[in-house]
This record gives C-alpha cells, sequence and structure tokens, in this order.
C-alpha cells in the first residue's frame, strides 16, 4: 500500500455538529480541539467556482433558495451559511476552496475533499476541482484525498490530476450482499485508480478491512461518534475514522520535530 499521510482521526465536514459544517469556523473549531484532517464537500457554482455544501440545495444551510449549482459564486459569497446553526455563527458565509485551501496549507493540516457534484455535473465537478487543487498546492506540500460516491467525478478527477489521490466511498446497500457490493465496490476503486475506500461504518468488520487491504488499499469509515465502535474499528485495523464527536475524539498531537 502507498504511504498514508492523515491521521486517524477526520473532523467531519471541519467540525462534525458543533458548527456550521462546511464552514471555514468549522475547520478552526475543529483545528481548536486538536484536529489535524478535515472532511468536507464540494461542488460547483454556476460560474465554475468550487465551493463547500453538502447538499444540492441551499435550504437547510444556508439563508439561499434553490440550487447551489444554478446560481454564481459572486452570489452565493454573500450568503449566511452561519444562523441555521446558531446565532453565534450568524453571517457566516459559504466557504470556497481557495480560502479552504489557505487555511489547510498555513497550519500543516490535511483535507479530505469529497467531489459532491450537483446531479449532471459529475465530470466537471471532477475537473474543476482537481485543476483548482493543482493551483492551489504548490509543489512538495501534502495534497488533498479526493473522494467520491460518483465514479465519474473520480475518473474526471484522475484525469485532470493523476497525482492527487482519490478514494471511492460505498454507503448503503441495495439489493446486492456486502461480499457483491463490496467485490464491486473495489473493482470499480481500482479501475479508477483509487488508494482508499470508504465505507459506511456498519459494512466494516475485520474481514471487510483485510479485504479491502488485501486489495492494496486502505480503509476508512464514516461516520464514526461512538467509543465502541471506534475502538472495535481500531482493533480490526481501519486506517481512518470520519467523526462529528470532534470534542469527545481528540487525535494525539503530532510527534515533535528533531
Amino acid at each position: 500500500m502507498t504511504a498514508w499521510p492523515l491521521p486517524a482521526w477526520i473532523a467531519h465536514r471541519g467540525a462534525g455538529k458543533l458548527a456550521p459544517e462546511n464552514t471555514l469556523a468549522a475547520f478552526r473549531l475543529g483545528a481548536s480541539l486538536g484536529h489535524r484532517a478535515f472532511e468536507c464537500d464540494v461542488k460547483l457554482s454556476a460560474d465554475g467556482v468550487p465551493l463547500l455544501l453538502h447538499d444540492a440545495s441551499l435550504e437547510r444551510t444556508t439563508s439561499g433558495q434553490g440550487l447551489a449549482g444554478a446560481q454564481r459564486w459572486s452570489d452565493l459569497s454573500r450568503l449566511d451559511a452561519g444562523s441555521w446553526h446558531s446565532p453565534a455563527y450568524a453571517g457566516e458565509p459559504i466557504a470556497s476552496l481557495d480560502a479552504v485551501a489557505r487555511f489547510v496549507l498555513a497550519n500543516g493540516y490535511f483535507v479530505n475533499l469529497e467531489l459532491k457534484p450537483t446531479p449532471g455535473t459529475e465530470h466537471a465537478t471532477g475537473i474543476a476541482v482537481a485543476q483548482a487543487c493543482l493551483r492551489l498546492w504548490p509543489a512538495g506540500a501534502e495534497p488533498p484525498l479526493f473522494s467520491s460516491f460518483q465514479p465519474e467525478a473520480l475518473q474526471a478527477a484522475r484525469q485532470a490530476a493523476a497525482a492527487i489521490p482519490r478514494a471511492l466511498l460505498l454507503d448503503a446497500l441495495v439489493d446486492d450482499s456486502l461480499a457483491t457490493a463490496l467485490a464491486t465496490a473495489l473493482a470499480t476503486a481500482l479501475a479508477l485508480g483509487c488508494v482508499a475506500m470508504v465505507l459506511n461504518q456498519r459494512l466494516a468488520s475485520r474481514a471487510v478491512i483485510a479485504q479491502i487491504h488485501a486489495a492494496g488499499l486502505r480503509a476508512l469509515v464514516f461516520t464514526v461518534n461512538d467509543a465502541a465502535t471506534a475502538e472495535r474499528l481500531q482493533a480490526d485495523g481501519i486506517d481512518g475514522l470520519i467523526t462529528d464527536a470532534v470534542d469527545r475524539f481528540r487525535p494525539p498531537p503530532p510527534p515533535a520535530a528533531g
């Protein structure tokens, strides 16, 4: 397997549920609690600007309405993405990928960028986010990890920036058995040149983790918020845990230099 730079604990959407998700305020809070690795969701505005937002629509986490992907960044950047969470964050803006990259790079942090395309923009999102990362991350800096449920987005990111590592996400099973779904997902991940798979923690077992490792990939899980599950997964050999419980799961500090 390739060298793995990400710390074991990864803060979900910046700071889990303690701050408005996918905002710089969330990243700052997660960092204040000792986290050095963050997961966030990236999609495109109508004019192709990469921005942080989970949902396709704006209503749940901003003062806007409609599809984010149908609106220009100049309009999206003026929305309130904090009041929905609590009055303390009123006026917090939607974060651009540029702003997040500056924060991460200035502090030596790591980031997992989930490609979360507005439906129908999978290829465009993969290309645009990968090109932005080539511009934002200097040579020699630890690059982000791209992840997505959408193979088309990962393939496009690979086309634009093959050296930036990729991971395939796997969530719920529909009709297939876990064995069938995992085999299919592993084949897809390998075809995409992925370095990891990121599973819903309900799908992860010692055998599943071992199978992923045997394919030469790292295994990560989301979203782990209780100690018993975390301890089991760590004992089973998991490589990374994405968590909302950023105040309860404190990663160890980095080793001292020299």
